[in-house]
């Protein structure tokens, strides 16, 4: 018993002092009017908390955020079972496919989005130009209605290898037998899919939509090396928004309170959904 005691104190104890300790003081502060700079705050209850949602700020960060977040969660996930089924045929260099695709997230978001950022600014205007897509000759990281979708572009490319690993995961359980009961019977590969591999992979569908969206809702990296919340606001995520506006914009008990609420929106989401899935999966 030491033993395991030995192990696992030093990593509790720094999980106290870098995550407990600090989300603590986050929550405590968000009922003050600190401002992250000033030796001095009072307790002023719930108010930070009310004047979050009549920010205008605050509650654009968040349309931005749902948008992206659902938009790039059915992306990621119906690119990635597209790629786990083919990899799960009988297709060849089919190792050498599967550590290509898991490249992109070998790589740092940051990395990621800092090298599209560039080939944005160069390429993007010459290959549109090359196409003869006049329209689409510009930066789209610039554009107010674009900028967007080449945020939710990014984030699949690097993202997608994870979910279809897990994808892969789930197929490679499913028993070759209903498959050759269901050739027997002259089922096709579309009622295969949905009579046998669908149903049989449902848990991993599950966990990879609460994954996928839990983790898009606190968009952050890629933001801040494309876009920096630009043009004009239109992608400042809420993660992006408490960083920016708690530690350089003196709102750090303003965006604390902010970060409470989203922190409960979060979970809110994950268990409704995790639960809804969890549901669907017996009627599958």
């Amino acid at each position: 018993m030491g033993s395991y005691m030995f192990m696992v104190l030093p990593a509790s104890i720094l999980f106290l002092i870098f995550h407990t300790i600090p989300a603590l003081m986050g929550i405590f502060y968000s009922f003050t009017d600190w401002n992250g700079l000033r030796p001095t705050y009072k307790i002023i209850g719930f108010s930070n908390y009310l004047n979050v949602f009549k920010d205008i700020d605050i509650l654009n960060a968040y349309l931005f955020t749902f948008k992206f977040a659902i938009v790039t969660t059915i992306i990621v996930n119906i690119i990635s079972l597209c790629i786990a089924l083919a990899l799960n045929s009988n297709v060849k260099f089919k190792n050498f496919f599967k550590g290509l695709y898991f490249m992109p997230y070998i790589l740092s978001m940051l990395i990621v989005a800092y090298i599209f950022n560039y080939f944005f600014a160069n390429f993007w205007i010459d290959i549109m130009g090359y196409l003869g897509i006049e329209k689409w000759m510009v930066n789209p990281l610039g554009n107010e209605k674009g900028s967007w979708l080449a945020i939710v572009f990014v984030t699949v490319w690097q993202s997608a290898a994870f979910n279809t690993v897990l994808y892969l995961a789930g197929l490679q359980t499913i028993p070759e037998d209903l498959y050759e009961a269901s050739a027997l019977d002259g089922a096709n590969k579309w009622k295969e899919f949905w009579g046998i591999t669908f149903p049989m992979i449902a848990p991993f569908f599950t966990i990879n939509m609460v994954l996928s969206l839990k983790g898009f809702l606190q968009v952050f990296d890629q933001v801040l090396a494309l876009t920096g919340g630009g043009p004009f606001g239109v992608t400042r995520s809420i993660a992006l928004l408490i960083y920016k506006d708690g530690f350089s914009g003196n709102e750090f008990a303003f965006q604390s309170a902010n970060a409470v609420i989203y922190f409960v929106v979060i979970v809110a989401i994950s268990f409704i959904q995790l639960r809804y899935l969890q549901k669907r999966e017996m009627n599958l």
